[in-house]
Formats: C-alpha cells, sequence, structure tokens
C-alpha cells in the first residue's frame, strides 16, 4: 500500500496479512503483540534489548562459522545486531514488558528490527524478507525458550555494578543508622506477638547485615 502521509506496507505471517507502518523497523509479528499486550505502557530497559542483540550477533558468528548462514546475510546481522547494541533504534521496541509466550514477542522484535536493518544494509527496502529473514537468518537456530532465559542473565551482569553500588550506599545507612539509635530500646516482636526488648539500634544493624549477605 503506497500514497498518503501514514504509509503502510502488507506483511504476510501465519495469521495472514498485516499492515505495518511503511517507515518502521519492526514487523508484523511486533504489530500484533503490541496491539495485544497494552498492559503497562513500561518498555523494556535498553540493558535487556541489549543482551538479546548480543545473542542474534553471537548466533550469526556461529552459524558463518559452520557454514548454515550466508556470509553477506551474517555480517549484516552483525553489524545490525552491533547497532541495536550501540542504542540506536529505541523507538523501534515498541513492545509492553508485560507479556505472554515465554518472551517471544520480544525476540521477534529483536529479530524483526535487526533484520529490517540488515535489509536497509543489503540495498532493500524494510518487509523484503527474502533478503534477510526474521526467523530463517536472526533467530537460526535459536527458540526463545533459550534466548530470552539467557537474555536475562547477561541483563544482570550489565546491571548488577550499578546496583551494587546502590545497596552499599542503603548499607551504610543502615549503619548509620545503628549507632544513631543504639540507645533507643524497643519491645520485639515474634510471630506478631511482644517478645524480649530489643535495641533499635540492633533492628538497623540487621538491615545491614542482611544486605551486607545479599551483597
Amino acid at each position: 500500500m503506497t500514497g498518503g502521509v501514514n504509509m503502510k506496507r502488507i506483511e504476510k505471517d501465519s495469521l495472514g496479512e498485516i499492515e505495518v507502518p511503511d517507515k518502521v523497523l519492526y514487523g508484523a509479528f511486533t504489530t500484533r503483540a503490541s496491539q495485544n499486550f497494552r498492559i503497562s505502557g513500561i518498555r523494556a530497559k535498553h540493558e535487556f534489548i541489549k543482551s538479546i542483540s548480543f545473542i542474534k550477533k553471537a548466533a550469526a558468528l556461529t552459524n558463518m562459522k559452520f557454514g548454515v548462514l550466508d556470509k553477506k546475510v551474517g555480517e549484516a546481522i552483525v553489524k545490525a545486531a552491533d547497532e541495536v547494541i550501540e542504542g540506536k533504534y529505541s523507538d523501534q521496541f515498541i513492545l509492553d514488558v508485560f507479556q505472554a509466550g515465554a518472551g517471544t514477542p520480544f525476540n521477534m522484535n529483536t529479530n524483526e528490527v535487526i533484520a529490517n536493518v540488515a535489509i536497509k544494509k543489503l540495498g532493500g527496502k524494510p518487509g523484503d524478507y527474502h533478503l534477510v529473514h526474521p526467523n530463517n537468518h536472526v533467530n537460526m537456530a535459536q527458540s526463545s525458550n533459550d534466548v530470552i532465559p539467557t537474555a536475562i542473565r547477561i541483563s544482570v551482569l550489565l546491571t548488577i555494578s550499578p546496583l551494587i553500588e546502590e545497596l552499599e550506599k542503603i548499607s551504610d545507612e543502615f549503619h548509620a543508622k545503628q549507632r544513631e539509635y543504639d540507645h533507643v530500646i524497643k519491645v520485639g516482636r515474634t510471630h506478631l506477638e511482644d517478645a524480649v526488648p530489643i535495641r533499635y539500634g540492633q533492628v538497623f544493624g540487621g538491615y545491614a547485615a542482611s544486605l551486607g549477605s545479599a551483597l
């Protein structure tokens, strides 16, 4: 479909045809998912999308190494994944954080964006999946059941350092409160009943110790 201000392209999937805005880099699956899961309005953090893109890049490199992915297509996928990792195209990841289906919508959103970026690098237009296919090429030898749990683990590695810094600050505050209120006596509580007296300093010290153990 062409012409007009809001130009559309027609994409086909196992459910049939669907209109997709002509200039976007996602495709049919993402469009359907965005319509079906309008829940919170919260989008995924970049670290999560970045993690999925690391997997796509690694898969493309591996598939090329074993000769099952055309080198020209594979190299375009790697370059496209690198650009997503750098933070480009963040506006193309439109899905709500609350999803169904083992995270498949996020996997497919990434597959479609990387495929269409790669297509453009090969001189095609978004939606020309005979050049680079989201499933057959970008998602080659993968499953959402593998990709998403792996991406979650990578996301933790990407975000653990700032989390640790914040938890250390909170722990320091609890230690400060431990010293400040160490002279204040309160009634302890055990199973919702009054128990032996305890100092407020001990309470805050317990919080600090729990955080320290977690760290």
